[in-house]
């Protein structure tokens, strides 16, 4: 393939989102995101998302900041399939694999095209990285921009080993077998010195609240953040033992990662 032939492509940016999509609040956009990354985003006018509607929420913040290159209605946004949200994006038990390379058409034909997902940064936690394989599959350029990324936001801000941890997604939904993984989690926090990380949907953040006081051990350290980069945001950390007296510290409304670790 040539240097022309190649330059003649699109490419495909990584566009973080603020962290407080279905947040009572909203941070300013200024405030979680660069000026760069706020003109690239709206510069480009075709987008592949996790979900239209807030994605069209989002570009109407970005467009009071900077002017949109093109009014909303005349954006292309197309979703990613509802399996890769329900299956993820790279297969697995059983899964075939995302094939997103369908989904790049106007980047080959020379169009700029921005991924997006409802918070932080697209592939990262999110879906979407079955996008960027085929990107790099197809010869188009990759530039993540940057933005909020709340898993690196609550492993610093936790006290916990930052030089070796693991998201581990979402746990179970039934009792018992989420008991059980944070046993599994547990271990590998304590016998190797790996911090893990979890999140949930906000509705279920008290149900983890209350297997994570009856199942971790008095010494394990347990750390929370909650609506990062909001003026509410809470952030502690301290061990199960001394968490055990007092109330669960995030709500059923707000996004939460929570860690344990030594």
């Amino acid at each position: 393939m040539s240097t022309e032939q190649q330059n003649a492509k699109g490419r495909l940016y990584l566009v973080p989102a603020p962290l407080d999509f279905g947040c009572d609040s909203q941070a300013p956009l200024t405030d979680a995101l660069p000026d760069g990354t706020l003109r690239q985003a709206a510069a480009l006018t075709h987008w592949i998302c996790e979900n239209a509607k807030s994605t069209r929420a989002y570009l109407k913040r970005v467009d009071a900041v900077h002017p949109l290159a093109k009014v909303l209605q005349e954006q292309t946004i197309t979703e990613l399939p509802r399996e890769v949200h329900k299956k993820g994006d790279h297969g697995g038990r059983g899964n075939v694999q995302f094939d997103a390379r369908s989904m790049l058409a106007a980047a080959l034909s020379g169009e700029d095209i921005g991924l997006i997902s409802e918070a932080g940064m697209p592939a990262v936690a999110d879906p979407g990285s079955s996008v960027v394989r085929a990107a790099h599959d197809l010869g188009i350029q990759v530039v993540p921009l940057v933005g909020p990324v709340s898993l690196l936001l609550a492993i610093a801000a936790s006290g916990l080993n930052g030089q070796n941890f693991a998201f581990v997604g979402y746990l179970p939904q039934d009792s018992a077998e989420r008991a059980k993984r944070l046993k599994e989690l547990e271990t590998l926090a304590v016998k190797h010195g790996q911090s893990q990380l979890f999140i949930e949907t906000p509705y279920r953040n008290a149900a983890v609240w209350q297997a994570l006081m009856q199942g971790l051990q008095p010494n394990t350290r347990l750390a929370i953040a909650s609506g990062l980069t909001l003026a509410t945001a809470n952030i502690q950390s301290r061990p199960a033992l001394q968490w055990r007296d007092l109330p669960c510290p995030a709500d059923n409304r707000t996004p939460t990662v929570f860690l344990i670790g030594t």
